[in-house]
């Protein structure tokens, strides 16, 4: 891992001229009430670059300036606090652990920042996201104007790190793939133990505890994003969180949720009947959903563009949608007018990586197009691929029986010279092989009664 870090930060300082200082802040612990913290999670950023998991830490990178092109400020030690709340790396670990060429407490960072900025003729760092942080750097990279005096040259060009830092994230080294793989597999085995332990009667709650459970005891380390399980019409509410309602016999239940394993998360989306078997109407919306999941995979290749996958999915949906009634009139008519944005009104895809809406951007920069061409689909990128079909319970457009479905399957594809490698492909997803899942028992979760 060591390597990697050594290398990704190699490539970032290389795209840099001598001279510039790039600046990357570790995340901060949250409040979620009182004194009570939300769940510690490190910054993608500061993570892919330095692998140091702590909070109020602050990486800065000088290419060219001898000594000090790896700068990491960090917490001090402190054996009381270290009492409380963990160990800490601390400036002598800093260097010996993570590869800093020096390193200082965090309180001495606005001063060594002033020094670093002496000369300097860019600063970059992600612009806008912490208003504190901004002023720290502005304060800094001004110095030399305040202060004219002091005849300290700065810099004149302030640079959004994202542009140059956020590509190299989109395109995934052998390390971050095995990572997703294995993120894969463990959230594929908790849908399953969900599938299993349905039954009409239970509560969404428990089988998102279910799910969680698998992600953490099968070797994850904490789930990639909010879990969503959605029973009946709340499955037509796109991000649902409630996950509190009983599951009526016949309802649906949509499932979204993946695991993280070092730090890069699964992102699967499954869709079951909760009794074992679809009605009529639901298996014909889940038929055409899946139809339009594998067109959008099929999509996933070398030469097409990110835009090829969701306009792959939509035209499938949109003649399902005037096969089920939904919408009378020419696929191509219902297209180009945005129709069937009534019942799929998101994305096919987004990037998957260290974040679950991962960085990366889905525009070409290179086209000189208005508006910009899509992106192209390139070895090492990983996307996920979700149609869905969403028909409110109180839309009295759509037929009696479809009203409440919501369906959407999700499965993540990466892109390799051979073609799409779904890493997910272990979780069942055709209707049938759903269907067997929930007639088993569950083998890992029993029912809580009290």
């Amino acid at each position: 891992m060591s390597n990697l870090l050594s290398e990704r930060r190699r490539r970032l300082m290389d795209t840099f001229s001598p001279g510039s200082v790039l600046i990357v802040p570790a995340a901060h612990h949250a409040l979620r009430n009182g004194d009570v913290e939300h769940p510690w999670r490190q910054d993608s950023d500061f993570w892919f670059l330095t692998g140091l998991d702590e909070p109020d830490s602050i990486a800065v990178f000088s290419p060219g300036r001898g000594g000090e092109e790896y700068v990491l400020f960090v917490r001090p030690r402190d054996k009381d606090a270290e009492t409380w709340t963990g160990r800490r790396t601390g400036v002598e670990g800093a260097m010996a652990v993570h590869g800093a060429e020096k390193a200082f407490v965090i309180d001495e960072f606005e001063i060594e920042l002033a020094r670093l900025c002496e000369d300097a003729l860019e600063v970059a760092w992600v612009f806008g996201c912490d208003a504190a942080l901004d002023a720290v750097i502005l304060r800094a990279v001004r110095r030399h104007r305040t202060h004219p005096k002091l005849r300290i040259n700065g810099p004149d060009r302030l640079t959004d790190l994202s542009a140059a830092l956020w590509p190299m994230r989109l395109f995934k080294q052998p390390a971050e793939i095995d990572a997703l793989r294995q993120a894969a597999e463990i959230t594929a085995e908790a849908h399953h133990e969900v599938m299993r332990l349905c039954a009409p009667g239970r509560n969404e709650a428990q089988l998102q505890a279910a799910l969680e459970y698998v992600f953490l005891a099968g070797g994850g380390e904490r789930v990639g994003y909010g879990s969503i399980v959605a029973a009946a019409d709340n499955a037509t509410i796109l991000h649902y969180s409630e996950n509190r309602m009983i599951i009526a016999d016949g309802a649906l239940v949509l499932v979204d949720g993946g695991c993280e394993v070092d730090l890069h998360t699964a992102d699967v989306t499954r869709t079951f009947p909760a009794n074992g078997t679809f009605s009529p109407p639901q298996r014909a919306v889940y038929d055409i959903v899946l139809a339009a999941q594998l067109a959008a995979i099929d999509a996933c290749r070398v030469g097409k563009a990110f835009h090829d996958v969701h306009d792959a999915a939509v035209r499938v949906l949109t003649a399902g949608m005037l096969t089920l009634g939904l919408l009378q009139g020419e696929v191509d008519a219902l297209i180009s007018e945005n129709t069937y944005k009534k019942y799929y009104m998101h994305g096919t895809s987004h990037w998957l990586g260290l974040d679950v809406h991962d960085v990366g951007g889905v525009h070409d920069l290179t086209s000189t197009a208005t508006p910009r061409a899509s992106k192209p689909l390139l070895p090492g990128m990983v996307l996920t691929v979700e149609p869905g079909l969403y028909i409110a319970l109180d839309d009295v457009d759509a037929p009696e029986a479809l009203r409440g479905i919501g369906v959407r399957i999700e499965d993540d594809v990466l892109i390799t010279a051979d073609g799409p490698d779904v890493l997910t492909r272990s979780c069942v997803k055709s209707a049938d092989e759903v269907e067997a899942m929930v007639r088993q028992p569950a083998r890992w979760v029993k029912p809580v009664v009290i």
